[in-house]
């Protein structure tokens, strides 16, 4: 009975952000934890969370996400989880450090692009300190994804 329990806790769980991709240049990535409660661990666990408006900053010395949203636990009872709450990212202080000292150029802002669940269980998280790209930029990133389209048919 425990290894059933085991192989269907190991079920793959990765949200990605495809939106921030199309939108910014990736200079930097970085991997994180999050403090999170024990409905919102089982709602990433169903993958219903939603990345597209998501963004990071600093309260203080410490690295939080807004605009993050995780839906709240269908089977939970009345005590459940906001589903647009900041959630604190866990990074040690040389990488809090790295990502601050990056952030004071201009144009720069700090952007979530994937989330998985580990094989231990954690919720992960893995932000890259980004800048914006212009409309030209995207135009050609559309042109090439669709020429490497075109090449694979044929």
């Amino acid at each position: 009975m425990a290894k059933k329990e085991k192989a269907e806790f190991k079920k793959n769980v990765s949200i990605k952000n495809r939106k921030a991709s199309h939108e910014y240049h990736f200079v930097e990535k970085f991997t994180a934890g999050m403090v999170l409660t024990g409905t919102e661990i089982k709602s990433i666990r169903q993958s219903k969370v939603n990345m597209q408006d998501a963004f990071c900053l600093f309260v203080g010395e410490e690295l939080f996400v807004r605009n993050m949203h995780i839906a709240p636990y269908e089977m939970s009872t009345m005590v459940n989880h906001e589903a647009k709450a900041d959630r604190k990212l866990l990074l040690n202080k040389r990488e809090l450090r790295k990502i601050k000292e990056a952030l004071k150029d201009q144009g720069v802002t700090i952007v979530p692009t994937f989330m998985y669940i580990t094989s231990r269980g954690w919720a992960k998280i893995e932000i890259a300190v980004s800048k914006g790209k212009k409309l030209y930029d995207k135009r050609q990133d559309l042109k090439a994804k669709d020429q490497k389209r075109e090449m694979g048919k044929y």
